[in-house]
């Protein structure tokens, strides 16, 4: 168990609170996290794309000229791929990029990946984040106080529409739920700004 002061909105120390080894301590294993955050890029692709074939363009119904004696290569349609808008031979069509990687490997991504920010000093635990209006402000002075500089992830424990909505326009800074943390969020952000009761529910699920 290694103790990490908590603090407040202030930037003040107001306790210490101790992070699981199981979770925030293990050596983290680079390859599974490289495939873990590959996944999720996968998994966020559209697979939208998509081009038309010969069979799809518009035109090319009668054959441009008869088979034999003009010199010309035989062809059936001005719309063949090798024509000037013609079709698309083997282009991209709409597709699902998405794959799954097992249990086991998941949970191992996320320890290593939380382990890693606590043995680079990037977590930082607050006592609570309260505030009684939607107000930017509010979050700015707060990440000032933290001394935190460059993205920062912060992580609450279940959903406040004033912290979501008031961290929305900061540039670098995203707030996510712990039911919906990933690996490529954790990795991607400078700085892990966690609440103590959302550290209670990750090392819940992880220890």
């Amino acid at each position: 168990m290694s103790k990490i002061p908590v603090y407040d909105m202030t930037g003040a120390v107001v306790s210490e609170t101790e992070l699981s080894d199981k979770v925030f301590g293990i050596k983290p294993n680079e390859a599974v996290m490289h495939a873990m955050v590959v996944n999720y890029l996968a998994n966020q692709r559209q697979g939208t794309q998509s081009t038309l074939t010969r069979a799809e363009v518009r035109g090319g119904g009668r054959k441009p000229w008869r088979q034999k004696g003009t010199g010309h290569a035989r062809q059936g349609s001005i719309r063949a791929p090798q024509w000037t808008h013609g079709g698309i031979a083997l282009g991209p069509k709409p597709r699902d990029y998405r794959y799954a990687l097992n249990k086991k490997v998941r949970r191992l991504a996320m320890k290593s990946a939380l382990s890693s920010k606590a043995q680079s000093n990037d977590i930082l635990v607050l006592d609570k984040i309260a505030m009684d209006e939607f107000k930017t402000k509010t979050i700015v002075n707060m990440l000032k106080s933290l001394k935190v500089d460059g993205k920062a992830l912060i992580v609450m424990p279940a959903v406040d529409a004033k912290v979501i909505k008031s961290a929305a326009n900061i540039p670098g800074v995203k707030t996510t739920l712990v039911n919906t943390l990933n690996v490529y969020d954790i990795l991607n952000y400078d700085k892990f700004i966690v609440v103590t009761d959302a550290v209670a529910k990750i090392e819940e699920v992880y220890a």
